[in-house]
């Protein structure tokens, strides 16, 4: 049945069961009708089909070109494809910054700890593996995926094709970006044998339990368990060997510290400590030597070695003003997955939560 066809099927159908719940008394005809019209107004607004615009058809043109897609194929998957309104919203209307105090609050609960360590106990052998092959520290695999998902519980509601095609389509700022994860994507779904329609991720087309955007999947993902699929969605020991891996690949240091917690005899150090928010991606590379640390009296919590680089970061308090923290290479590690170092603390923090809870936990 064509398209069109369809719609106006599921047109009449939806008008046939709106009179159908509509009281036999009622006061204004008009009103009557009016209700079922205004009803699909409602829905018609929610979403709207992509098909037939020419940004789409050359992206269609284009994939076919320089990946050798059938045309047609792909003409008839984009059909399906909708623009969500309610995408649009969340990503033109970001969260204002948290505080750290607020935004810890979010992450560091004893329901996420325990999790974290019931978790870890689900996948003991996985995440010693994946520690043994890629060097990352089972605690930091897991705080990511709690982070990310609560261990898998939250991995999205849309589908991943409706999401990338929003913000590729219908979303301007960020077009080209998003453009690029569509492409990924639609590759990432020829690779492993996967319908274009099946996967569900976030509104920005974050996919599985450690969250990879499409372009991620298709460098970092791993296939641990040796089934011949890279399955991050499921298959919690693809997940655990991916986000191992996508560190690795981002020049982990095992063995090194993360962070450590610095004390200020004065305010020397203030114009050197950058205002944190969530979602502030300033440069967070370590640009500070310990001796230059010291000369601005700060006093570091435990010995580091001496050649090393921290950044200076101070992370709101409530009342205490800022807690301050002598961020490694390891802490701007993990702010390559996540820009934020609100983010990145929230990782660190949570890991060394679960790993003392976990206690003597083999």
């Amino acid at each position: 049945m064509k398209l069109k066809q369809a719609q106006n099927t599921k047109l009449k159908l939806l008008m046939s069961w709106l009179r159908s719940i509509v009281p036999p008394l009622r006061p204004s005809p008009f009103a009557f009708r009016l209700t079922p019209f205004a009803f699909c107004l409602v829905l018609i607004s929610c979403t709207s089909n992509i098909k037939d615009t020419e940004s789409v058809n050359t992206f269609i043109g284009q994939m076919a070109t320089k990946y050798g897609f059938d045309e047609s194929e792909l003409d008839d998957l984009f059909k399906t494809v909708e623009i969500n309104q309610d995408i649009l919203k969340r990503i033109a209307s970001p969260s204002e910054g948290l505080p750290w105090y607020k935004y810890r609050k979010i992450f560091l609960t004893e329901a996420r700890i325990d999790a974290g360590v019931q978790f870890w106990r689900d996948n003991a052998a996985a995440l010693a593996a994946a520690e043994q092959q890629y060097g990352i520290p089972a605690e930091i695999i897991v705080a990511i995926i709690g982070v990310e998902t609560l261990f898998g519980k939250n991995t999205g509601n849309h589908r991943v094709i409706d999401a990338l095609s929003t913000l590729a389509f219908a979303y301007p700022p960020r077009s080209k970006f998003f453009l690029g994860e569509l492409e990924n994507f639609l590759l990432l779904c020829r690779d492993e044998h996967i319908n274009p329609i099946d996967p569900i991720g976030s509104y920005a087309g974050a996919m599985g339990m450690p969250q990879f955007m499409p372009s991620s999947f298709r460098t970092y993902a791993v296939d641990f368990d040796n089934d011949n699929r890279r399955d991050i969605w499921h298959n919690s020991s693809d997940a655990i060997a991916s986000v191992g891996n996508y560190f690795a690949k981002h020049h982990w240091q095992a063995g090194k510290p993360i962070a450590v917690p610095v004390t200020a005899k004065d305010e020397s150090y203030k114009s050197l400590v950058p205002k944190l928010q969530l979602g502030n991606q300033k440069d967070l590379k370590p640009n500070l030597s310990v001796a230059e640390l010291e000369s601005l009296n700060l006093i570091i919590s435990r010995q580091i070695p001496l050649d090393s680089k921290v950044k200076l970061l101070g992370f709101e308090q409530q009342q205490q003003g800022e807690e301050l923290w002598a961020a490694l290479d390891n802490f701007y590690v993990i702010t390559r997955y996540n820009h934020s170092p609100l983010y990145a603390m929230a990782v660190y923090q949570l890991s060394v939560s679960i790993l003392n809870k976990k206690g003597s936990f083999p």
